[in-house]
C-alpha cells in the first residue's frame, strides 16, 4: 500500500487540570489547541469528568478533516486517519502503538489500575473516532514495561519495584535526540528526565525503558504535585 503524504492525525493528551489537543501531517504539527478545565468543575473520580471535558473539546472537532473517504466526495484535500488518546494506567506491557478495545475501556473506565488523567485519553479518543469513523489508538502508555529481573529488585525482598512513568515523552524525546544524531532510536543508550507535576528519570537503552523511578507514586525527586522518596524515619 502506498502511504498516503496527506493523512492525518488527531492526537488528545488530557492532564490535570487542561486537555491538549493536536492535528499532525507527515509534514508535522497543523495546529496546537489546550483547553483549561477550572478544578472545581471537574470531579475527582477521573472517569466522571469524561462529560465535561467533550462538551470542552467538542467545539474544536470543525477544525478536523473529514475521513477519507468523505473528503474524496467533497473534494477536499486529506482526510483524518485516525485519533491518538495520552495513554493511560494499564497491565503492564512493551511500549507501543495499541489500539482501543472494549477490554481497554473497561480497564480504564474502572480505574483497574490506577485513577490517572491518562486514564481519558483511550475514552476520548474512541468517541472522536467514532464522530469520524476512523480507528482509535494509544502509544506508550504509562505503564509501559520493559524492566529485566535486576530491575525489579528493591532491598525488601518481598516488595518489586514497578515500571511506571513518562514513557510518551521519554520516547519521543529519544526517537528526537537520535535523529539529531543521524541514528535510530534503536542504536542509542540515553538517560532521559521528564520534568513536570511529576519526575520521571529513565535509562533507555536500544529504545526500552530498562529502569526508571515510579512516577505514579512520587518516587525519586519530589515535583510539584508530588512529594517524591521520603526517609521512612519521618514518616512511622
Amino acid at each position: 500500500m502506498t502511504a498516503d503524504p496527506s493523512a492525518t492525525v488527531f492526537v488528545l493528551n488530557p492532564g490535570s487540570t487542561s486537555t491538549q489537543l493536536a492535528l499532525f501531517d507527515r509534514g508535522g504539527e497543523l495546529w496546537r489547541e489546550e483547553v483549561r478545565h477550572r478544578p472545581e468543575d471537574l470531579p475527582r473520580e477521573v472517569v466522571q469528568q469524561l462529560d465535561e471535558r467533550w462538551s470542552a473539546i467538542e467545539p474544536h472537532l470543525q477544525r478536523i478533516p473529514p475521513p477519507p473517504a468523505l473528503a474524496v466526495a467533497t473534494g477536499e484535500a486529506g482526510g483524518l486517519s485516525a485519533v491518538v488518546g495520552r495513554g493511560g494506567p494499564l497491565k503492564p506491557l512493551p511500549g507501543g502503538t495499541y489500539a482501543v478495545n472494549d477490554a481497554m475501556i473497561a480497564d480504564l473506565t474502572s480505574a483497574r489500575y490506577g485513577n490517572h488523567a491518562s486514564n481519558l485519553g483511550a475514552l476520548l479518543a474512541r468517541e472522536v473516532a467514532r464522530r469520524f469513523d476512523v480507528p482509535a489508538y494509544i502509544v506508550d502508555p504509562v505503564t509501559t514495561d520493559e524492566f529485566g529481573p535486576e530491575a525489579r529488585i528493591s532491598g525488601v525482598p518481598e516488595i518489586q519495584r514497578r515500571c511506571r512513568s513518562h514513557a510518551l515523552n521519554i520516547r519521543a524525546v529519544g526517537r528526537r535526540v537520535a535523529a539529531r544524531l543521524g541514528r535510530t532510536l534503536e542504536r542509542t543508550r540515553f538517560v532521559v528526565a521528564h520534568m513536570g507535576g511529576g519526575i520521571s528519570v529513565a535509562a533507555l537503552r536500544e529504545g526500552r525503558i530498562v529502569d526508571v523511578n515510579d512516577a505514579l507514586l512520587g518516587m525519586g525527586p519530589f515535583s510539584p504535585e508530588r512529594a517524591g522518596a521520603l526517609p521512612l524515619e519521618g514518616l512511622l
